[in-house]
């Protein structure tokens, strides 16, 4: 049961010891946290004791966080040591460590059939021993938490990674629908406006044809009044104008046709109508024949919006995924079959690697096997796994690149597109799949993934859409 004095120390809604006391203006006190709990969604602020209106802040008692200091630490100082604990059998002291059953027992237990032949330790001699155990045992507890520690700040890291990535492209696929959209729209108001001028030039065709057709009926119909008038006329009168309106009634007007091409040429303005447009929109699109995978550049490998250059810069924070490589960047896509090539334009880059990797599974380890040429100190030279280091004969310096790789000819050559050049081929490989890769030393100056020429044939049978 609590003392006096605890239950003058003590909040009367918490009924615990005083944490932060505020005292009101009714000289009632509580906790400062209790108090605005009570007070809280309550419209008026009462005492939860004496129901008294408070009108005033209530401000912190100074003297009661003292005594309830002082009584906590008295109370501290006073308190009796644990007892020794008694064995729950003989009442007795606890005073050995049995280690066969690793529990503490009494004189009794010690001399009883239960622990014959067990061997005893001192209490403290065996806490001791166990201390050190178990601090042993929880070091590399610690250190595994450590790791998880990192780990799950790694995690956090790709996860944020991963936001920022569906941010940028959710950014780049609206910039390029806009594109797409204001093509659509500017495409679109082109049409309505050939198809608008052309109504019209032939609409007011028509109405300078019905004003001409206009005038030639209201002369005819003079015509046809002035002659019914002289057939009433007497017999001299109308002899004395026969003539004139025998004339007149043969001078008739002929009637214009509208001749062709008078109406709206809709199979020229909807005919084909979507495919004229998608043949329109080419030029708005480029097609990569490789795309490079932002996933495994490297941390200084800077790629372009488009995945289609790289170029190294100040290392950046990236999540260390497994396709993740130190330095190069490998395209998105490998090739297993069929016949591919790209172009890579070099430019003035004076230290860069371009070519394919293999990358064979064996029992412990994934063993990497490449097919480059590179450049480096004013020298071209090739790698491939039995050749590390081949110099290469080129009369000029590059400016681009061609990577074609023949499945069906197992063949890997390398040429010079501005002379058509081979540069270097490889014939040594048997893959099941190779993956482009893209490596620069120097900062600043890209390596280029080139685009490929859209054409857009028709042919009697078919369409034909080629890169």
């Amino acid at each position: 049961m609590a003392s006096r004095l605890e239950q003058d120390l003590s909040c009367p809604i918490c009924c615990e010891l005083f944490r932060d006391p505020v005292v009101l203006s009714c000289s009632h006190s509580f906790c400062k946290v209790c108090l605005e709990n009570w007070w809280k969604d309550k419209p008026l602020k009462t005492c939860p004791v004496c129901k008294s209106q408070i009108s005033m802040d209530p401000s912190l008692s100074l003297t009661l966080k003292n005594l309830v200091e002082t009584f906590t630490e008295e109370r501290r100082q006073t308190s009796p040591s644990p007892a020794q604990p008694e064995c729950s059998l003989h009442s007795e002291k606890l005073r050995l460590f049995c280690e066969d059953h690793q529990d503490l027992v009494c004189l009794v237990c010690r001399d009883s059939r239960t622990h014959k032949d067990h061997s005893f330790r001192p209490i403290e001699e065996a806490a001791q021993e166990l201390r050190e155990k178990l601090r042993r045992d929880l070091t590399p507890v610690q250190e595994n938490l450590k790791v998880l520690a990192r780990s799950r700040a790694q995690l956090e890291s790709s996860e944020a990674h991963i936001t920022a990535q569906a941010r940028r492209a959710q950014t780049q696929i609206r910039a390029q629908f806009e594109k797409l959209h204001q093509f659509l729209r500017e495409e679109e108001e082109s049409r309505m406006k050939a198809l608008r001028e052309e109504e019209e030039q032939k609409t007011q065709r028509m109405k300078d044809m019905m004003a001409a057709v206009s005038r030639d009926m209201e002369a005819v119909s003079q015509s046809v009044s002035e002659t019914e008038e002289l057939l009433r006329a007497a017999d001299a009168s109308f002899l004395l104008q026969y003539k004139t309106a025998a004339k007149r009634l043969q001078q008739r007007p002929l009637v214009e046709d509208m001749g062709p091409g008078a109406l709206i040429d809709q199979a020229k303005h909807l005919g084909n109508l979507g495919f004229n447009i998608w043949r329109n929109m080419k030029s708005l699109v480029q097609f990569y024949p490789v795309i490079l995978d932002p996933n495994t550049a490297g941390p200084e490998m800077i790629l372009s919006e488009d995945l289609s250059s790289v170029r190294r810069g100040e290392a950046q924070e990236v999540p260390q995924n497994p396709e993740r490589r130190r330095y190069e960047v490998l395209g998105s896509e490998k090739f297993v079959s069929g016949t591919h090539s790209w172009d890579v334009e070099v430019g003035e880059n004076q230290y860069w690697f371009v070519g394919v990797i293999e990358f064979v599974q064996g029992r412990d380890v994934t063993e990497e096997r490449e097919w480059s040429i590179y450049f480096d100190n004013g020298n071209y030279s090739a790698c491939s796994p039995s050749v590390p280091d081949k110099r290469l004969s080129v009369k000029k310096n590059l400016q681009r690149v061609r990577v074609k790789l023949d499945f069906g000819t197992k063949t890997l050559t390398f040429t010079d597109p501005d002379t058509n050049t081979d540069l270097h081929t490889v014939t040594e490989f048997i893959s099941e799949g190779l993956t482009p890769y893209l490596y620069t030393y120097i900062k600043h100056v890209p390596l280029k993934i080139l685009p490929r020429n859209i054409t857009v044939t028709v042919e009697p049978t078919a369409l034909c859409f080629s890169p």
